[in-house]
């Protein structure tokens, strides 16, 4: 059930890293490059909050005692994606919502996927996140006490 519930987490955390932090990233650029006071933007404010938010997740499920299948799933997304991207950028691209036809908000998280994938964020995450799946200790569950064995057993 751990490894269920974990498996769910890698599907939220990999979607709040591609989409969350895409948008997030994309609206942190446009405040730069417009030299914009964030505490008087509320979207600023709120993409440093969605980053905030991207990040917290990150960490938990990083250093939490979760099961490895939480890091294992978006790391394979992020990996994979910049394997595309290195093999062939038009393509990589083209997997990003960025065709007119979406609404404004999908198109601003898509360009912004693009500039964590063509700047290799994607991929120092997916690297990072792949670290806990080699550690035998995750894999396990939590260790038990001889006497609640022994209670169980009918001992």
């Amino acid at each position: 059930m751990r490894h269920f519930f974990g498996l769910l987490v890698g599907a939220l955390l990999a979607t709040a890293l591609v989409f969350g932090g895409g948008w997030a990233a994309q609206e942190v650029v446009r405040g730069a490059v417009d030299n914009v006071d964030p505490s008087k933007d509320a979207r600023m404010l709120i993409a440093l909050g969605v980053l905030a938010v991207v990040g917290l997740m990150l960490g938990l499920v990083l250093v939490g005692r979760t099961s490895p299948l939480a890091a294992f799933v978006p790391s394979i997304v992020l990996l994979a994606w910049t394997v595309i991207y290195a093999l062939d950028v038009v393509r990589a691209a083209d997997l990003a919502p960025t065709t007119a036809s979406l609404h404004q908000e999908v198109v601003q998280a898509g360009r912004g996927m693009i500039t964590l994938l063509s700047t290799g964020v994607y991929g120092m995450l997916g690297v990072a996140l792949f670290l806990p799946v080699l550690m035998p200790s995750r894999w396990a569950g939590p260790l038990r006490d001889e006497e609640e064995e022994f209670e169980e057993q009918g001992f």
